[in-house]
């Protein structure tokens, strides 16, 4: 059966998911991709809203993880590290061994985690591929030309995520 690159939610921001609602909701985890959700390309280190969105996280009892794609292990490394997080870079989304592979490191389950990213081919693919929750964030910054073209044909789907549009 073919997965699905239609997202399950689409968020405006990292800033508008509501750490008190996800744990209402079940979410115990939280995975994020880095570039363009979390921080943009050229950002060395968490913003203090990224620093204090991750303290609600946790103040909540959800853990952030990040599952990037990134070819720059250093920066993805330094990033989560100030950022006090575990990561797994060179992920191979939307490949679900990836994702797998980080349920595991954080022992939990896919119905307790949601995957967060900016791109549909590759984090949402990638989350649905796996089962876990599937939610895109609006890219922080389209800078050059073939990213706005990526996410011109990923328009189409984005369009189709019909339940739910926070903070759009």
């Amino acid at each position: 059966m073919p997965v699905s690159p239609v997202p399950e939610r689409i968020y405006s921001s990292i800033y508008n998911l509501n750490p008190s609602e996800l744990r209402s909701e079940g979410i115990r985890v939280i995975f994020a991709d880095l570039d363009n959700t979390l921080a943009r390309y050229s950002q060395k280190t968490p913003s203090p809203e990224t620093v204090a969105w991750k303290e609600a996280l946790e103040q909540t009892g959800i853990r952030l993880f990040v599952v990037s794609n990134s070819r720059k292990p250093t920066r993805v490394a330094c990033f989560c590290e100030s950022l006090g997080i575990d990561y797994i870079g060179r992920a191979g989304k939307p490949k679900k061994k990836g994702f797998l592979r980080a349920l595991d490191l954080v022992n939990a389950a896919p119905q307790e985690t949601a995957m967060i990213g900016d791109q549909i081919f590759t984090d949402i693919l990638g989350a649905n591929n796996a089962g876990v929750h599937s939610w895109l964030i609006q890219p922080m910054k389209l800078d050059t030309l073939p990213r706005r073209i990526r996410y011109g044909i990923e328009w189409p789907f984005r369009a189709l995520c019909g339940d739910d549009r926070r903070g759009l």
